[in-house]
């Protein structure tokens, strides 16, 4: 056996030293490789059946291919040309992210803690069941109606008060499992035999999407709502001192959430196993798909609170408030709650490009201000959430509830929900 080794790598007599090179090269890759899976791991971003999962398998795959073949150098230099191409453009961009010189990983295979996504024409992006999902590692169960949560029967809906909860991935609440989130607990907290609440989050969502939701979207298995419930800001916020800001964000933030949630027919999980395929994908893209990737956004060159931005956000929320108004449907607000000891970094992280990590939390209490403001002009309710409320610790990012935060959100908020969405449910 150890001859046959040492003849395959090419050091038994007579030398053929460009099988030893390749066996040294796959090595070194393979080390590399490695090391950083680890590092992935021990940061717990690496899941078993993940996109990202499958890429490192594949160069793994890749590398102990070009060891078997060692004994045909040029399929070898090939293989290992491929593999090193495919490490240097996932890698690559990885590097260029964590180093904040792009604003995405790009072609690095994502790990998903999220449902998945295909394309709608009003909405850019919707969430797909679960059941017909390109199923990676799934945490959140999303119902045939697009929705996170199980499947309710409309009869059961018909004798209790439906709270429709929507905003974004904050609300869909994307780091806590099933039974963790907050609109389990605000359910069980109000009475889960008098109310129905319904997660209607979704990653990314502005209030343009929201303006679109409650206008066509926000009935429940055919049964309307009572009462909605809007957490919103943070996403909202991404639109800050965008030069030439649409006024529903449609240049900028609405395509971008096409790619941002790989929701294209191309170019998704499937593909992102290879960053060469990928990148294939993003020229195919711009060659052939009608849906356009977004053009660079360039900021206007201010700081603070941002007047445009503003004029759209309080319109986006006199919109839904009158929609909820000419249906009966009374309407709750909740100002977006950050974990302020996470952002000391004066940094631009790519989700808010032209904001901060240390001006966020100013940023948030001038959008929850106007939130509140336009809330008591309409007559709506407003639920300031302490900031007390949530510790550092119950949080998993800057702006995402651990099960602990969850738990903490929706004891805070369950006593004004409970007041502002009580009454029988009107025939239906």
């Amino acid at each position: 056996m150890k001859a046959f080794l040492l003849d395959h790598i090419g050091l038994s007599h007579p030398r053929r030293f460009e099988r030893t090179i390749g066996v040294l090269v796959a090595c070194i890759l393979g080390l590399v490789v490695g090391a950083v899976a680890l590092r992935l791991v021990l940061k717990d971003e690496f899941h078993f059946n993940s996109p990202r999962f499958w890429y490192f398998t594949y160069l793994a795959a890749l590398l102990l291919l070009a060891i078997v073949c060692v004994r045909l150098p040029r399929l070898t230099m090939v293989l290992l040309s491929v593999a090193a191409l495919e490490i240097g453009l996932g890698f690559g961009t990885a590097l260029l992210y964590k180093l904040r010189l792009s604003s995405s990983e790009t072609l690095f295979a994502r790990d998903y803690v999220r449902p998945h996504y295909d394309w709608h024409p009003l909405l850019q992006v919707r969430q797909v069941p679960t059941a017909v999902a390109r199923s990676t590692r799934e945490v959140a169960y999303v119902n045939a109606e697009r929705r996170r949560g199980r499947e309710r029967d409309p009869q059961e809906l018909r004798s209790k008060s439906v709270v429709a909860l929507i905003g974004g991935s904050t609300t869909l609440d994307i780091l806590s499992r099933e039974g963790e989130t907050w609109a389990e607990h605000l359910e069980r907290l109000l009475g889960a035999d008098r109310y129905a609440v319904i997660n209607h989050g979704v990653s990314g969502y502005t209030t343009s999407e929201h303006v679109i939701q409650t206008a066509f979207y926000q009935d429940s298995f055919g049964v309307p709502a009572n009462c909605a419930v809007y957490y919103i800001g943070w996403n909202d916020l991404r639109n800050a001192h965008v030069r030439d800001l649409d006024p529903a964000y449609a240049t900028n933030h609405l395509v971008g959430q096409i790619d941002a949630l790989d929701a294209r027919r191309i170019n998704g999980p499937a593909l992102s196993v290879s960053p060469i395929l990928s990148f294939l994908g993003k020229l195919a893209i711009l060659a052939f798909d009608t849906v356009r990737p977004p053009a660079p956004v360039r900021s206007d060159g201010g700081k603070g609170p941002d007047p445009a931005l503003e004029k759209i956000y309080a319109r986006n929320i006199a919109t839904i408030s009158a929609i909820n108004r000419g249906r009966g449907i009374r309407t709750v607000w909740i100002g977006q709650v950050m974990n302020k000891a996470g952002l000391k970094d004066d940094q631009m992280e790519g989700w808010l490009p032209f904001v901060r990590d240390t001006e966020i939390p100013a940023m948030i209490d001038w959008l929850n201000g106007i939130l509140k403001r336009e809330a008591e002009r309409l007559g709506d309710t407003y639920i300031d959430v302490p900031g007390d409320a949530l510790a550092p610790e119950d949080f998993g990012d800057v702006g995402h509830f651990k099960a602990s935060g969850s738990r903490k959100f929706a004891e805070a908020i369950a006593p004004a929900v409970g007041r502002a969405c009580a009454s029988t449910p009107a025939p239906r």
